[in-house]
């Protein structure tokens, strides 16, 4: 994975800040810390919390939040001419695998964060100056400040090979974040903290206002990360501990601090794309099948329920909210990693990795909020998912979450039960009848678990299918070889005007097969005409 993708990837905007002083040598960041004093306090993630508490009790501030004109006036391809010179990547004299790589400021990353590195329990600040920068065919800036601060940050490893440095992680925009395990492109993003996403208010974008990196050892394995965040409504403190590897995890706590109410707030937020999948034909713009860095939510509830809602691209904005109390698990998944079924030479969908998000500890009652915008370009972020508390944060009190991130080239890991492969309309819902129901027809394959010992004889294999609203008319199911399963057809049926949550599983007698699939659908009031060539909606 080259270093500089996320530098150019354009679907996030960078928004953070502070300042920053040091010294500079040879034209490099001079990192030399005096040896600490005996019995000096080590700075460490509770001078964070500290921190948190502090600007939590105070007015939010917005002053400090800008850069220089001309960097703010770059556009995305002279921005994309500015590039960090590797050779001079931080850490290439402690021994460690571990390389740190600011990224610079300019065009939509506009709002400056300063960068530490934790040595020997300092706190040393980086500043920043133009020569650890290649600019191209930009004109070199002039008189910038060593505290101006940076965009954020990449950080290499030798992920894939181990004479080859690999990103395996980066910052870069508000309070997003990236990580990647082996043989991945990068594809969504995680966040730390969402509010008021799909909500009735503009959403608001919590940003970081200064991250340290403690300076890895010779046989560090891990690389730990400590923020602060800041917004209108809320401060926060942050340590993430990533272990990269075939499954690159990372560990998270968060502690927050809300200035005010936040009706809406997410907690280990998940963004991704998603333009058309195996049944979105109408969403195609190219030869390519499918275009999605995500094609499902995944979600173990707190009962131990697995369940599979498959993403889709809505004609306008979507939100599924699936209520729990201490959920075990969810996560946006890239379940499909067959190349041919996105035909991209450049973007590499069928190598997305999925996040998956562990709970540590009892979150209490909640729901799993999955946000659907409509969109006509894979250049934008358009699908959320996050856990929203039933009850707001305490204003003024801090409130902590700890949890794991895991990137995951398959969910085979997660559990043994058979999977949702992939999932089918039938047809455009039918016009409804004279009673007033509309009908539709959902196809669902499921896969592999313990299926191919039943494909030899489908009728020990039973559909559960139930709805919301509406009715089930009839199920289908027939034995599937080539999935090592079984393919369930289901007609539904539903009033003009409602919405229904379908749910589907498999079971024999009394042991349930696969995971459950669930989706939402609606019967729209048709289209009438109460004039020649004038078209109106009945309510």
């Amino acid at each position: 994975m080259n270093s500089g993708e996320s530098h150019f990837h354009t679907r996030r905007s960078a928004l953070a800040t502070l300042i920053a002083t040091a010294l500079l040598a040879r034209g490099q960041p001079s990192l030399a810390a005096p040896a600490p004093q005996p019995g000096a306090a080590r700075f460490g993630f509770d001078d964070v919390v500290a921190q948190a508490r502090i600007l939590g009790e105070r007015p939010f501030d917005s002053g400090g939040l800008t850069i220089p004109s001309e960097l703010s006036k770059l556009t995305y391809d002279s921005y994309r001419e500015i590039r960090f010179r590797r050779e001079k990547a931080l850490w290439q004299e402690s021994g460690s695998d571990f390389r740190l790589l600011p990224f610079h400021l300019g065009f939509l990353h506009d709002k400056p964060v300063q960068l530490h590195v934790v040595r020997e329990g300092n706190a040393i600040p980086i500043p920043f100056t133009t020569s650890l920068f290649e600019y191209g065919k930009v004109p070199v800036p002039k008189q910038l400040s060593p505290s101006l601060g940076f965009a954020g940050f990449a950080v290499t490893t030798t992920l894939n090979d181990p004479k080859i440095q690999d990103e395996v992680i980066s910052f870069l925009g508000a309070s997003y974040f990236r990580l990647i395990g082996r043989g991945h492109r990068y594809g969504l993003s995680a966040r730390s903290l969402a509010i008021d996403v799909g909500g009735k208010q503009p959403e608001e974008f919590p940003f970081f206002r200064a991250l340290w990196l403690e300076e890895p050892r010779a046989d560090s394995l891990d690389l730990v990360i400590y923020a602060l965040l800041d917004s209108p409504s809320v401060a926060g403190a942050f340590r993430y501990v990533v272990s990269p590897g075939r499954t690159t995890a990372m560990s998270v706590t968060a502690t927050l601090v809300p200035r005010v109410e936040i009706p809406r707030i997410g907690i280990a937020p998940l963004t991704s794309m998603f333009l058309a999948g195996e049944g979105d034909l109408g969403h195609r713009t190219d030869f390519r099948p499918e275009i999605h860095d995500s094609d499902g939510l995944l979600m173990q509830n707190g009962s131990g329920e697995w369940i599979w809602r498959p993403i889709r691209n809505p004609a306008s904005l979507r939100i599924s909210s699936f209520g729990d109390r201490d959920p075990r698990g969810f996560g946006l998944m890239q379940r499909d990693r067959e190349y041919g079924h996105y035909q991209d030479l450049e973007a590499h969908y069928h190598a997305r990795p999925g996040y998956w998000v562990e709970p540590i500890g009892d979150w209490g009652e909640g729901r799993v909020d999955l946000i659907e915008i409509p969109t006509n370009n894979e250049a934008f972020d358009n699908i959320v998912a996050c856990w929203t508390p039933a009850r707001p944060l305490d204003i003024g009190k801090a409130s902590e979450f700890t949890y794991r991130i895991t990137a995951l080239s398959t969910t085979n890991e997660l559990h043994a039960m058979a999977q949702v492969r992939n999932s089918f309309s039938g047809w455009d819902i039918r016009e409804p009848d004279a009673d007033g129901m509309g009908k539709q027809r959902f196809i669902i394959d499921f896969g592999d678990g313990d299926l191919a010992y039943f494909v030899s004889d489908p009728k020990r294999v039973e559909v559960v299918a139930s709805t919301t609203a509406g009715s089930i008319a009839h199920t289908i199911i027939a034995a599937n070889p080539a999935a090592k399963g079984f393919r369930v057809i289901l007609d539904a049926t539903l009033p003009v005007g409602q919405t229904a949550d379908l749910r589907v599983y498999l079971k024999s007698r009394n042991r349930t097969l696969s995971e459950t699939w669930t989706q939402s659908w609606s019967v729209p009031a048709p289209a009438v005409r109460d004039a020649p060539g004038h078209v109106v909606t009945r309510d």
